[in-house]
């Protein structure tokens, strides 16, 4: 089998089902988002009501309002009165609290104490909307909103009796879960092997590599999430590395990328930051070995880029002269091609994730994806070996005029296939909200609703995602991993155009077996790579073994991009 057969699309051939329970990656689903989004609220006590006199109305008025309340009951109908002889409503006040189960949402309460009169209350939600409530008399009010981007805005909430000419008003700032994306020029933040960012020296096994992300080569210090391009280099033996935000967090089972002896091994990462601004990179095997760590954008909760998923897309493959010229990409240099205002990427786009894959490599090397505009950067998106076809997840800025580069580090030529997966872009509306990971397949085990045995040849599996109580799903972003391999073969992943069939029905079809490549693997391989996959209109992504021999597949959650 040729790297060339791996790295293309195979056509329409029929695949059977296996299709793992939906319930347990659902049910983890929708406890990782509430536990991620929940976070996050305000809450401002009655005591902090501000009250404010109004200078329009009159005991009469009061009076004629306190008719027109007609109190229920005698103890209602003094305390009415004992306002009135007051001359206003001294009990008036609001406790106001926020919080959300989404990205961009909010829940509000607010708790308002009053004699029984007529109120009119208004909720400024501090984006430029309002919403406007009457009640009578001591109310509990219980509204939502969903804001349009990530930020940090001030909640108002306003009760006014206009009868006793007096206001209360009470809130607070909320600060929204989902997170937006800057990109950032590919920087390099950690090296191993020269002291950048760390000391030099290999990282033993079972240790770990802190790397300082906030303040940090032009990273704010409010990030919350940090993409990274990690590489794993040097190794000389099996193993992983799972990288997490170290101060305040427990470091997850979950691994980023896996490696074998002599083998330099990048994977894409999105992390959260730990509360200190740094992440760690845990070595998980038994030898120690170098690792690199490459910024190439962050997210915090200032207003900036949302996400946008696509199908994935093939944008450029030098074998058929799509996107770029035809033939192998030579040595030492690069080639521009156009994202932005091609097949549904719209022009303003401000960074684009894509899947870029190398095939038929003439010898070793390394290739960077970079903006249209600007020099070739120090860092590096993926590495390969003579003859390997390997790929790998890039997120990457795109120019003004909607352009990006890929530069072939390699001192010998080779080929290159990219297809987007999404874009990043001031109109789009998704932020991501990261979860502490969570494994959701592994077919070498009897779990996670899995009946057991390996992902067949030429099949593929489908899992249901989204749970009916997370709304606004967008994308996923998982770390997949084929393991196991017995030839040599490629993973697509994409959106089932189906739903899930109920218990004890048949599978529903495959739809359309994808072009594009995931990630792609030879005998022997432990291949890692993040996928930032849609889940359709269904709430179901389907999974292909497009090689012709088994595989292990396992699956691990990282976050969700969430527009509500």
């Amino acid at each position: 089998m040729t790297a060339a057969f791996v790295a293309a699309g195979l056509g329409i051939i029929p695949g059977i089902a296996q299709a793992a329970d939906p319930v347990p990656v659902a049910a983890g689903v929708a406890e990782a988002i509430a536990k991620a989004s929940t976070s996050e609220g305000f809450h401002s006590p009655a005591d902090r009501t501000i009250r404010t006199t109004l200078p329009t109305a009159t005991e009469g008025k009061a009076k004629a309002n306190s008719k027109t309340a007609a109190p229920q009951n005698a103890e209602a109908a003094a305390t009415a009165q004992a306002a009135l002889d007051a001359g206003a409503n001294p009990a008036l006040a609001v406790d106001v609290s926020g919080t959300s189960y989404t990205a961009h949402g909010i829940q509000l309460t607010a708790l308002v104490t009053s004699a029984d009169f007529a109120l009119d209350i208004v909720i400024d939600w501090g984006d430029g909307k309002k919403d406007t409530v009457t009640a009578q008399g001591t109310y509990e009010l219980h509204q939502s909103h969903t804001y349009d981007k990530s930020g940090e805005y001030q909640v108002q909430v306003t009760v006014t009796d206009t009868a006793n000419a007096v206001r209360a008003t009470n809130g607070g700032a909320f600060l929204t879960p989902g997170a937006d994306f800057t990109p950032h020029t590919p920087t390099r933040l950690l090296d191993t092997r020269n002291g950048t960012g760390a000391a030099v020296g290999k990282v033993p096994g079972q240790g770990s590599a802190r790397v300082k992300v906030a303040g940090n080569a032009s990273v704010p210090a409010g990030v919350t999430a940090v993409a990274l391009n990690v590489t794993v280099t040097e190794t000389v033996d099996s193993g992983h590395v799972t990288v997490w935000p170290g101060a305040g967090y427990d470091r997850p089972n979950t691994s980023n990328l896996n490696y074998t002896a002599g083998r330099s091994v990048p994977n894409m990462v999105i992390v959260p930051v730990g509360e200190d601004g740094y992440v760690e990179l845990f070595n998980g095997g038994w030898q120690p070995v170098d690792l690199i760590a490459d910024v190439t954008g962050y997210f915090t909760r200032a207003s900036a880029n949302g996400y946008t998923s696509m199908a994935p897309a093939r944008f450029v493959d030098t074998r058929e002269g799509v996107g770029t010229a035809r033939g192998k990409l030579a040595s030492r240099s690069a080639f521009t091609t156009r994202i932005g205002g091609l097949q549904g990427v719209p022009q303003n786009v401000k960074a684009v994730a894509l899947n870029v894959t190398v095939t038929e490599p003439e010898g070793p090397g390394h290739m960077t994806a970079y903006s249209g505009t600007g020099p070739v950067p120090t860092a590096s998106n993926l590495n390969f070996v003579p003859g390997q076809t390997v790929a790998n997840a890039v997120i990457v800025p795109v120019a003004e005029d909607g352009t990006i580069k890929i530069f072939n580090g390699a001192w010998s030529p080779t080929h290159v296939v990219v297809d987007v997966v999404g874009y990043y872009s001031p109109d789009s509306k998704a932020a991501f909200l990261p979860f502490t990971p969570f494994r959701t397949l592994d077919t070498r085990e009897e779990a996670y609703g899995w009946p057991g045995g390996r992902f067949r040849a030429r099949e593929y599996i489908t899992q249901g995602f989204t749970p009916e109580a997370a709304t606004g799903v967008e994308a996923y972003v998982l770390n997949a991993t084929v393991t196991e391999t017995r030839g040599t073969g490629f993973l697509s992943v994409a959106p089932s155009p189906y739903a899930l069939p109920a218990a004890g029905e048949p599978a529903a079809p495959a739809g359309p077996r994808p072009v594009s490549s995931t990630l792609n693997w030879t005998t022997g391989d432990t291949v890692p790579n993040m996928v930032q996959a849609s889940d359709g209109d269904h709430g179901v992504i389907t999974f292909w073994n497009q090689g012709h021999e088994d595989a292990d597949l396992v699956l691990d959650v990282f976050g969700v991009y969430q527009t509500k």
